[in-house]
């Protein structure tokens, strides 16, 4: 059994990009439906789909490449973890590569990015890092 899901969501998709994949499979949730979205909105990934299998169901990823075969996400760190949770507020929210990548935050109005978070005021905990 998995403790950390979002951490093996980041495994799956630095693995299968370092292997030259082009889709990946993930397990399904919520908060990861929602990891992916803002993964697809900011250009990080080519395009992904949410299959019910009548279970948990599957998140199927399309990854981007550019032409010389260079993957569109070039890092994945996972910041907050099930023992120890990294909340920060609005102004302490991290840049990533002064704002080349993003930090996805779950707040009280959602899942969003770092830069979604400073425009709306709000801080939360940050589950990661893309770059």
């Amino acid at each position: 059994m998995l403790t950390d899901q979002i951490a093996d969501m980041f495994n799956r998709i630095r693995n299968a990009a370092q292997a030259k994949k082009r889709t990946v499979d993930i397990p399904g949730s919520n908060l990861k439906r929602e990891i992916t979205r803002i993964l697809y909105e900011n250009h990080f990934i080519s395009k992904y789909a949410f299959v019910d299998d009548g279970k948990q169901g599957t998140i199927k990823v399309l990854l981007k490449y550019n032409e010389d075969q260079k993957n569109a996400i070039q890092g994945l760190k996972r910041v907050s973890t099930p023992g120890r949770k990294f909340y920060k507020g609005t102004k302490k929210i991290p840049k990533v590569l002064n704002g080349m990548g993003i930090a996805i935050v779950t707040t009280s109005k959602g899942v969003m990015t770092d830069y979604e978070c400073r425009k709306m005021n709000v801080g939360g905990e940050v589950i990661g890092m893309v770059w």
